[in-house]
């Protein structure tokens, strides 16, 4: 038996791939699904089984595609209804991989689908589990994502309660646990950085899985602190469960070498939007106008969900030489597919044609102090409302205005105003400005974010730490 965690930094998530005795079972796939048909190909064995431990919705699953290229069964558990064939398990039915087997757990709560898959030995003896988004380390997951009219969110964390207490509690301590997301991911509040841990420690430091528990507590704390959803998960989930563009045929489209010409005129007829995934400090110094900035080094998918309303937007990207294909996969891992080419050449080209570019003034955090000395001037302070309570910069001057919800707070802002911005580091601020400015606001960035400001004189909050919010 061998079993292989395939996990992705940007999305924070965990795909699986699970081999006995030449069949493959793969679990929560990526959407390049190439990869896993060449290992099973390395191993000269056959992929039979495709496990969906729920409908994502922070990523588009890349469940169907693997499935045309492969033939094997889309599984998912009790109460999926797609628009593509599968099979949909019953609670305990068992799929045999070679000398091993799989059991489906129905454990709703996160989603009323949602199911963790126990793989048992050759001996039938329990080894691991992929809890999916039922069960993370250290947390478990938001039970707000599949709210219907006759449902409530406090109705799926009961239900959510009822699972790990029945279902995944009774398993044996020694039980390897595989979840689908560790830190970074919007799924959970508060997931742990390992991202395969053990069911026993689990019962003992994880929170939600407290002894002597009640349901009416487990409610309350999990329900406790959950930011509102991205924009883009409902539309992910709707994407997995109803179907997508081939992977392939998405990646042809948006891996289009376009001359300045050509990306200009494209950009015009398609009303397209400029996306620059360079370094922030790279498009502080030079940028194509009106164009947005989200850099490939941060955590660009999440960002671009997050900020990019309409998935069919018709992108036009600015990268770094070699990373136009990375760009195109990364962005259709949360159903981006209408990338429409990339600019040959980058910014150079751009401005040996002759076309205009602009930047931002971007100042150090002593130049803000010294420029706070002699008139006091508007700030926003783009980072999560859980950083800005632990500690901010005091005064009036100052708003916080997150970046998660900045398409939503734009009339509290002024056009008459300049604002300086500043994140935690650096990269937030500028995808800020790039937005602010590309809309007619007027913006300078401060460098190296609160971590730099903490150094100045400037009157500051006392620090709380995050974990009392």
């Amino acid at each position: 038996m061998k079993i292989e965690q395939i996990y992705t930094g940007c999305l924070a998530q965990g795909a699986y791939y699970i081999e006995s005795d030449g069949e493959v079972a793969i679990i929560d796939p990526l959407r390049e699904t190439q990869q896993y048909v060449d290992r099973a190909n390395k191993e000269n064995a056959k992929i039979k089984y495709i496990f969906e431990t729920h409908f994502h919705a922070d990523f588009v699953s890349g469940h169907i595609d693997l499935a045309k290229k492969t033939g094997a069964t889309i599984i998912y558990g009790p109460g999926a209804k797609t628009n593509y064939d599968i099979h949909e398990a019953k609670d305990n039915e068992i799929f045999k991989l070679g000398k091993v087997s799989i059991k489906v757990l129905h454990t709703p709560g996160h989603t009323l689908e949602s199911s963790t898959f126990l793989l048992l030995d050759e001996n039938g003896k329990e080894h691991a589990i992929f809890s999916g988004d039922t069960l993370f380390l250290g947390d478990v997951g938001r039970p707000d994502l599949a709210i219907k009219s006759n449902l409530t969110k406090e109705d799926l964390a009961g239900m959510l309660y009822d699972s790990l207490r029945n279902k995944i509690m009774p398993l044996p301590d020694d039980t390897i646990v595989y979840p689908a997301h560790g830190a970074g991911s919007a799924c959970g509040k508060n997931l742990s950085k390992e991202t395969v841990g053990v069911l026993g420690e689990q019962k003992k430091t994880n929170y939600a899985l407290r002894a002597n528990m009640t349901r009416e507590e487990f409610i309350e704390e999990v329900l406790d602190g959950i930011a509102p959803p991205p924009q883009y998960f409902a539309k992910n989930a709707m994407m997995n469960k109803s179907g997508y563009d081939e992977f392939e045929t998405v990646l042809k489209k948006g891996d289009n070498p376009l001359s300045p010409e050509d990306f200009e005129s494209i950009a015009n007829q398609e009303d397209a939007l400029v996306l620059d995934v360079r370094h922030e400090n790279d498009f502080v110094k030079a940028h194509i106008p009106n164009s947005i900035f989200i850099g490939l080094h941060g955590g660009f998918a999440p960002w671009v969900g997050a900020l990019i309303t309409d998935l069919k937007q018709p992108i036009l990207l600015v990268t770094p030489e070699g990373k136009e294909k990375e760009t195109v996969t990364r962005l259709s891992r949360v159903g981006y597919d209408n990338t429409l080419g990339y600019l040959e050449g980058g910014i150079k080209a751009w401005e040996n044609a002759g076309k205009d570019i602009e930047g931002i003034e971007s100042i150090s955090a002593n130049e803000y102090e010294n420029r706070m000395k002699r008139e006091v001037i508007a700030t926003l302070d783009v980072r999560k409302d859980g950083e800005y309570k632990s500690e901010h910069l005091e005064g009036d001057h100052v708003q916080h205005f997150a970046l998660d919800y900045i398409n939503d707070n734009m009339n509290t802002i002024a056009k008459n105003k300049t604002y300086y911005v500043h994140c935690a580091g650096g990269y937030r601020s500028v995808i800020a400005s790039s937005i602010l400015k590309a809309r007619g606001f007027d913006v300078i960035d401060i460098a190296g974010g609160y971590a730099a400001l903490k150094s100045t004189d400037l009157p500051k909050t006392n620090y709380v730490c995050p974990s009392t919010l």
